[in-house]
């Protein structure tokens, strides 16, 4: 069995991880994820709010403290591309080129800057309504007041692939879902549209996704 720390961006994700992915890892290859939710910040009181990426500096911080964890394999992130904030790694420089050129460029510049052998951070092509737009058809069955709007926002994403539906502030995945289906809430029904549409079919669609399972598989893979 090998350990592997999670570090969400919000309550959707950690969800996900939880119920989704971490059965599907562990059937397959023992993989243990075990999510940690970002902290945004502590009141003077000490109480400590989660949920949300606010500064790169507290991103750090969190991630420099599970690393201290001697027990776990790895220390792994899933957090949106879309909305990073300005001090991300890389950011100031990003280069011009496909969205998975891009993302792979932040990812590069964060574990360099994060500096340590067991970390492996990973951005999700633009942020998790990604996944659920692999089967928009799903959403007609969860929000079925809407369903008559299935196909004009299978019209808006034409033949756009999952992960190249773009971070513009009207046009990412959540903007589009909410232009059609306006009742949908992302911790209500996002785990819920994403169980459904299994995460093998995810894979099959979001080839950067994919990329990261592999690479958590490949922890057993070399312990064999």
């Amino acid at each position: 069995m090998k350990r592997v720390l999670v570090y969400v961006e919000g309550q959707t994700e950690e969800t996900f991880v939880r119920d989704a992915l971490s059965p599907y890892l562990w059937q397959r290859c023992e993989i243990l994820l075990m999510p940690t939710l970002a902290r945004t910040k502590r009141t003077k009181s000490g109480q400590t709010f989660k949920g949300g990426i606010v500064s790169y500096r507290q991103v750090r911080k969190d991630i420099l403290n599970l690393l201290k964890d001697s027990n776990a394999a790895l220390v792994t992130t899933m957090m949106d591309y879309y909305g990073l904030p300005d001090d991300f790694p890389g950011k100031d420089a990003l280069p011009i080129g496909t969205p998975y050129e891009r993302v792979r460029h932040l990812e590069g510049a964060f574990k360099n800057d994060i500096g340590h052998s067991h970390f492996l951070p990973f951005l999700v092509l633009h942020e998790f309504e990604t996944f659920v737009l692999v089967e928009p058809a799903k959403l007609g069955m969860v929000l079925p007041q809407y369903k008559d709007k299935v196909p004009t926002l299978e019209g808006n994403i034409g033949s756009l692939p999952p992960e190249e539906i773009d971070e513009g502030s009207q046009t990412h995945p959540t903007a589009r879902i909410l232009r059609y289906f306006p009742g949908y809430q992302k911790r209500l029904h996002g785990p819920r549209l994403v169980q459904g549409i299994g995460l093998d079919r995810i894979r099959r669609k979001c080839p950067h996704f994919n990329e990261w399972l592999e690479q958590l598989v490949s922890l057993c893979v070399a312990e064999a």
